[in-house]
């Protein structure tokens, strides 16, 4: 059996910045990627939304107190396509409360402002490990 590898790394997805503030990540596009159509795929689009939010809500959490967050809704709208190069993910938060998150993403070509999708992810709030049945580790991942 070989070693397990986390779904981000898998993915290819690679962490630039985490705060509680900010959570940004880049990613090579590959023929993985991409759809019968030679185009990046929407589910990439949906992780790297998914994703980053997540990596920027559990740090604040975290910061907080808590053990951490699981998302319940993902919204992503898919504007542009890609075939080729880099791709750069930012989440930013919209709302940060006592009991849920929500934080928004954007994914532009990379050292570029051409925006190609861009999401929302609302997260609940993990106040103590038995709200998911009992988690063993915190994640702020990627690092």
């Amino acid at each position: 059996m070989s070693d397990p590898i986390d779904f981000d790394s898998w993915l290819g997805l690679v962490f630039d910045d985490i705060s509680g503030d900010r959570a940004t990540a880049h990613l090579e596009l590959a023929p993985q990627h991409m759809q019968p159509y030679g185009i990046l795929h929407g589910g990439v689009y949906c992780s790297i939304v998914e994703t980053l939010a997540s990596v920027g809500a559990a740090t604040w959490a975290m910061d907080q107190g808590m053990v951490g967050v699981v998302g319940v809704h993902n919204a992503t709208d898919f504007l542009r396509s890609a075939r080729e190069g880099s791709i750069t993910g930012e989440a930013t938060p919209i709302h940060r409360g006592r009991t849920q998150q929500l934080w928004q993403v954007a994914i532009v070509v990379t050292g570029a402002d051409r925006v190609l999708a861009r999401g929302q992810v609302r997260l609940q709030n993990l106040a103590d490990s038995d709200a998911i049945g009992g988690i063993t580790r915190a994640v702020p991942l990627g690092v």
